[in-house]
């Protein structure tokens, strides 16, 4: 199992089948919370609807498989984690992530988020990381602010969501800026 240490507190962990209860438990137990930003959340009612995730993630091709990873803190699950959307024909790339209710605004996504740039651009040789968060989730904006993102604009109607749909604001961070930064 792959692991990405970021600090004495906070892991990653490459998904797998393993993990399937505690991200199911997770959903169900922040669905309110997790609701208003993530549709997947009216999708999950059983065990199983979260297994059929994982599997689809893990049971694609490798070179078309988004990378997941779980999120650790003080060794409880704290939320996802991953590439999406991988396109390595021009080298860019998109993060997604989520959070469980009680561990917002400790930094732990903004540390996970900064391990995933890096992993991006220094092992995965990617040129552009891209970040779109739903327009009014200022929690999840932060994150790309906070690391030196660039807005670019909204992304209008970019995410269906129960039975309408969202704009989203799109951040990214270019290559050589990152190798300009302290991250």
């Amino acid at each position: 199992m792959e692991k990405l240490i970021i600090d004495d507190h906070q892991f990653l962990e490459k998904l797998s089948l393993t993990h399937v209860e505690a991200i199911y438990k997770a959903i169900d137990q922040n669905r309110k919370f997790l609701r208003r930003w993530l549709p997947f959340v009216d999708f999950t009612y059983k065990v199983i609807d979260t297994e059929r995730f994982v599997r689809s993630i893990l049971e694609k091709a490798t070179a078309r498989r988004d990378e997941v990873f779980v999120i650790w803190y003080n060794f409880e699950f704290a939320g996802l984690i991953g590439f999406k959307d991988i396109d390595r024909i021009n080298d860019k790339i998109e993060i997604g992530y989520w959070l469980i209710e009680k561990l917002t605004g400790k930094g732990i996504a903004t540390a996970a988020t900064r391990k995933m740039v890096n992993l991006a651009f220094r092992n995965m040789e990617m040129n552009r990381v891209q970040i779109r968060c739903g327009v009014g989730n200022d929690k999840s904006s932060a994150i790309p602010r906070r690391l030196g993102f660039h807005f670019e604009g909204i992304e209008r109607n970019g995410e269906r969501h129960n039975h309408s749909y969202i704009d989203l604001e799109v951040f990214s961070l270019l290559k050589n800026e990152w190798a300009e930064t302290l991250f």
